[in-house]
């Protein structure tokens, strides 16, 4: 399913259109993004939790010529289901 697939099957689950779905959809995934760049953590109770977490610097070793580069430190999203969708998902 894509993006365009889960707004219409929002609107049609909910009873709007898919031009009113599509504006609530970008607006929460908006909201996640800022508050994982923010450093926030999203806890949906029953679903998940989404935050961004911090990748330490580290060595690897590139595979085209074997050369050990060094790898900045980032910021990673993580995405830890909850029970609810656990128990959904396994019903």
């Amino acid at each position: 399913m894509n993006k365009q697939e889960f707004i219409a099957a929002v609107a049609e689950k909910v009873g709007f259109s898919q031009v009113e779905t599509a504006k609530v959809v970008n607006a929460v995934l908006d909201v996640i993004q800022e508050q994982m760049k923010a450093g926030d953590k999203i806890v949906l109770t029953g679903f998940g939790q989404f935050e961004a977490k911090v990748r330490a610097a580290r060595t690897g070793i590139n595979p085209a010529t074997g050369a050990s580069i060094k790898i900045a430190a980032c910021k990673v999203p993580s995405f830890k289901a909850g029970k609810g969708l656990k128990d959904a998902v396994n019903a």
